[in-house]
């Protein structure tokens, strides 16, 4: 594979995931960490992605603004939002996890659709503070410096003293068998006590991260209620995922 197909995969990946292991990425292209390595230190000094401790993050990840327009597959997450807000009702307490997925929804929140939302992601708490009928608690703890996402015993202990209406979650990785998978395993603590604190889960993926899978799993697909993605609900892509009962949007 030539050096510019490598760079535009490691680009893709970075993209869609946020944030990627060099590992991860040389066992995909077939190639050495250090080949791996090399790449990345050169999209980071093209300032295509910055590079962090063994892997490489997207710089929408790390970076909050509301006139950021450069959204990996902004419209099809924009669809995804859409039609999670539709599954809102006013009133609701809800939780919401990180990522711009999630983002878009608190965008298209309506201005005076009162809601109260509990959120590790200071990104999520930021953009909804621009809602007068949103009630916003921050879930505060150790702050990751690429998510702005708040892990560690703090937010588990608050979480598991709630219980809200929904939880929204965005994902990092998603397969039928595997079900919600990531790499960060103090993430995946938050995120499986925000499912425990919750009467019904909701998750929102982009179709580009089907059928992916990490090493460690946040929760199997027995544990969500709905699946929000931008294709049709009857796509056959979405095949796999029918056996598990989920309510597809």
């Amino acid at each position: 594979m030539l050096k510019e197909e490598r760079q535009k995969f490691i680009l893709d990946q970075v993209h869609l995931h946020h944030r990627v292991l060099l590992n991860d990425l040389a066992e995909a292209l077939e190639v050495s960490i250090d080949t791996v390595r090399r790449d990345v230190k050169e999209l980071d000094k093209e300032k295509k992605l910055k590079k962090v401790h063994g892997g490489a993050t997207s710089f929408g990840f790390m970076n909050f603004s509301k006139e950021d327009g450069n959204t990996y597959l902004l419209s099809k997450k924009i669809k995804i939002a859409e039609k999670t807000v539709s599954l809102l009702s006013e009133g609701q307490v809800i939780l919401m996890s990180g990522g711009t997925t999630n983002l878009e929804v608190a965008k298209m929140i309506p201005r005076k659709f009162p809601l109260t939302v509990f959120t590790p992601s200071l990104h999520i708490a930021v953009q909804l503070l621009e809602l007068p009928e949103v009630e916003v608690f921050f879930l505060g703890g150790k702050l990751q410096h690429e998510s702005k996402f708040a892990i560690g015993g703090t937010v588990v202990n608050a979480l598991n003293r709630l219980k809200v209406d929904l939880c929204i979650l965005g994902t990092g990785y998603l397969d039928a068998e595997a079900g919600l998978t990531e790499f960060d395993w103090e993430v995946i603590q938050v995120k499986q006590a925000m499912i425990q604190a919750a009467k019904r889960t909701i998750i929102l993926s982009v179709s580009d991260k089907l059928h992916s899978v990490q090493k460690y799993r946040t929760c199997s697909l027995t544990e969500v209620n709905t699946l929000v993605t931008e294709l049709d609900p009857m796509d056959s892509k979405l095949d796999a995922f029918r056996p598990f009962h989920l309510k597809i949007v």
